[in-house]
């Protein structure tokens, strides 16, 4: 069954050589109890370590079943450990923080015996040894002959072929030692025994065969035995641990110490809590700013004029730093001529533009020079008004009656293309106070400012008698209506060929094109940031721009000036320029006169001003179009601010999280020292040094995400009295908000770093001894 042959074993303390055992060679039968007498030192235990696995031979052979050991690797001595091998030992070497039926059952769990026969296997060890009553409790429960029954229990619950017993009643008394001889002497029935004692009356009375031992040597054998020379089938299962196993071992030692984990989970804690901390007021400031900069940027869009400045053209001028040796003058244009660049406007970039991602622009506003024919019954007759917001009493404002339409353009476009989430220009910036948002085109709303006055030139341009400080209600506005003339019915030719404003406006207002616009409401700015989106007075859609340059683009008027060089209603000559302004006025030219795109963000500015310049790569120089970033010049100061304060921030945290990490690895390497005899039972029972490695980091795990989960609750619980004391102070509410995936995040960052602290210390402990480590205290 078991040989030992010509088995060396020394120590070198210095200069001192120990012979533990010295040339020695013995059988043992497959069932026997043997005894092992001895003085202290004389290389008892060293033997009783080599059987077992725990200690290695220097010279000679183990032979198992005939099998030789001196090819077996430290899997396999693990293996044979767990297999063939139960150890009963003199202190007991319970895992103090499991409970009797999992320290029983921890040899199976590492064999990878299934539950439920794990659990039956360990009562009957239990009930075997006399400890049916007690196989619920806890070590702590015990008294030291019932512990040792449970050491027993365990050694033989995986059912081994070999029991090793070292000093077994060594601490105990003798009443309780007769009956622990009892029981060892029972099991030897059914296996191999050996048993190392310094009491030669327990050995006498209850061991089949003695062996007396002195300086490593063999002096005595009662009952010698000759190993046949056969070899037997003898298999190795390799043992595992598994990750829950190593959870559970680490997981019930820390609850052990509930004050100790506390104190390691909150210092562990507080750069998690830092961190989160600065990345809840960095995230609520990065929103109040993304807020503020998303309204301000609604009166600053990016802008498309007809004529726009190229500023490439500006950074490529001519060198003015080093002076000319040239004897002439040369005339040439000034830069900021050269770079006045004659932007196409054509139907292509409109459709392109309208293909821009709502995600990305959440409105484009294309206002178009057309005049609006605007006529109002005033005292129950008709009169040209307008939307302007000039003075009217200073003569400039109708320019006469002719130019009604042209000065009647004023007041405020705003765009009509709706976010992704269905919200208008409007009802995203704008409050209604009276009346409703615009549902149609013909639809016209009244601008106030924050404190509800309104250009009182609008009022008058209207037809409205006001004056300076005159209040009106609500319903004295809503409802009011305008009449949209086309210009067919506002313009009469005459004789002359020339055209003028219809005497007769009662006809033109009754005239079947013609269109009522309505004040449907009076609307404010939502936020203070917001604050010239839209002038003080009227406001209209881009849409209706559009219907009255359809409208009016094949009148005859237009046709008539599209035909002739001079102003057709002055009949005054007129240069290409103040031509082409008269037909844009009259609605003869469907080029707008300017675009105005709000990106959904400020962040998202980037991605609008990418697909503009897309469509300049894609086209030569003079088809490009050139663009006027107002947000730019805010976006390069405030860009990457708040994001640098965080990092410095979350820098300055991040060096509590290296001062935790080492913390963990120190008090990792205490509870390797506070555990080293736990290392070894585990070892003796067949755990593999990845086995030792994996308890000790399940338990900087638990730390780890123990630690993570605390930190992020504080940080949460502390948002509360921060937002509190900001809202006193900066009058921001809600500002600290911590974000759930940065929650996710730093919970995992946690985790890593405790386990990196602690896995140098776990490596050490599967290194250890496992001979060592049981006999430490």
């Amino acid at each position: 069954m078991l040989e030992l042959k010509h088995i060396k074993k020394y120590y070198h303390v210095g200069d001192t050589l120990t012979k533990a055992q010295d040339d020695v060679s013995v059988a043992f039968r497959k069932q026997e109890f043997v005894a092992i007498l001895g003085p202290s030192g004389s290389g008892k235990t060293t033997m009783l370590n080599i059987i077992g696995g725990l200690d290695r031979y220097d010279s000679g052979d183990l032979l198992i079943k005939g099998r030789s050991t001196k090819d077996f690797k430290d899997a396999d001595w693990d293996a044979y450990r767990n297999n063939s091998v139960g150890f009963i030992f003199q202190s007991y070497n319970l895992i103090t923080h499991l409970s009797i039926m999992e320290n029983v059952e921890m040899g199976m769990t590492l064999s990878g015996v299934p539950a439920a026969e794990k659990k039956k296997r360990a009562e009957d060890a239990l009930i075997r040894v006399g400890l049916k009553d007690h196989m619920h409790k806890q070590p702590s429960q015990l008294s030291g002959g019932q512990m040792q029954r449970v050491a027993i229990a365990r050694a033989i619950a995986n059912d081994p072929e070999i029991l090793l017993a070292d000093e077994p009643t060594g601490a105990l008394d003798s009443e309780t030692s007769e009956e622990i001889m009892q029981l060892i002497q029972d099991l030897s029935r059914e296996r191999l025994v050996i048993m190392v004692t310094h009491n030669p009356d327990l050995a006498k009375k209850y061991a089949d065969r003695v062996i007396n031992f002195a300086d490593g040597k063999i002096m005595h054998d009662s009952h010698p035995h000759v190993e046949a020379a056969k070899a037997e089938a003898f298999e190795l299962k390799r043992t595992k641990m598994s990750y829950l196993t190593a959870l559970k071992l680490s997981w019930t030692n820390i609850r052990t110490k509930k004050g100790r984990t506390f104190l390691t989970v909150f210092a562990s804690s507080i750069g998690i809590i830092g961190i989160a901390v600065v990345l809840a007021l960095s995230n609520g400031f990065q929103k109040q700013i993304d807020k503020t900069q998303s309204e301000a940027m609604a009166s600053m869009p990016v802008t498309i004029s007809q004529t726009g400045t190229d500023t490439n053209s500006l950074m490529t001028g001519t060198d003015t730093k080093t002076f000319s040796k040239a004897d002439h003058v040369t005339a040439e244009k000034s830069a900021a001529d050269k770079a006045q660049h004659t932007n196409k406007l054509s139907r292509a970039y409109l459709d392109y533009l309208d293909k821009m991602p709502t995600g990305d622009a959440r409105n484009i506003a294309v206002s178009y020079g057309t005049g609006m024919n605007l006529i109002r019954q005033v005292n129950g007759k008709y009169k040209a008004v307008s939307f302007s917001t000039a003075n009217p009493d200073s003569g400039s404002a109708d320019y006469g009656s002719m130019m009604a339409a042209s000065t009647g353009v004023g007041g405020a476009v705003y765009p009509v293309r709706r976010t992704s989430s269905g919200k208008t220009f409007l009802q995203t910036y704008y409050k209604v106070l009276a009346g409703r948002y615009p549902q149609k085109s013909t639809d016209i709303v009244l601008v106030v400012d924050k404190k509800n006055t309104v250009n009182i030139n609008a009022l008058k341009n209207l037809g409205i008698t006001v004056k300076e400080g005159q209040k009106f209600n609500y319903n004295d506005l809503i409802g009011t209506t305008v009449k949209l003339v086309t210009n067919d019915n506002y313009y009469m030719k005459l004789p002359t060929g020339t055209y003028l404003p219809n005497q007769d406006l009662s006809s033109a207002a009754a005239a079947p094109s013609t269109k009522t616009l309505t004040v449907a409401g009076i609307v404010r700015v939502k936020s203070k940031n917001s604050d010239g989106l839209l002038a003080s007075g009227i406001a209209y859609s881009s849409a209706l721009t559009k219907q009255v340059l359809n409208d009016n683009k094949d009148s005859a008027i237009v046709a008539a000036q599209k035909a002739s060089q001079t102003n057709v209603m002055t009949g005054q000559p007129m240069d290409q320029a103040t031509r082409s302004a008269m037909l844009t006025t009259l609605g003869g030219t469907s080029t707008p006169i300017s675009i105005q795109i709000y990106p959904t963000t400020f962040k998202l500015k980037d991605k609008v001003l990418s697909y503009l310049d897309k469509w300049n790569k894609d086209h030569k120089q003079a088809d490009k179009v050139i663009y006027t970033d107002l947000a730019g010049t805010v976006s390069d100061m405030t860009g990457g601010l708040m994001d640098a304060i965080t990092y410095v921030l979350v820098a300055f945290a991040a060096i509590s999280l290296v001062t935790s990490m080492i913390m963990i690895a120190i008090l990792t390497y205490t509870s390797v020292i506070e555990r080293t005899k736990e290392i070894g039972v585990l070892k003796a029972l067949g755990a593999r040094k990845k086995d030792i490695t994996r308890v000790f980091d399940a338990e900087t795990f638990i730390l780890g995400i123990g630690a993570g989960l605390f930190g992020i609750v504080v940080a949460w619980a502390l948002t509360f009295p921060i937002n509190v004391v900001l809202e006193n102070v900066t009058g921001l509410a809600g500002v600290a908000v911590l974000n759930p995936v940065h929650a996710v995040i730093l919970v995992i960052i946690s985790t890593v770093l405790t386990l990196l602290g602690g896995h140098v210390p776990a490596r050490m402990a599967a290194k250890k001894d496992a001979a060592i480590a049981l006999r430490s205290e």
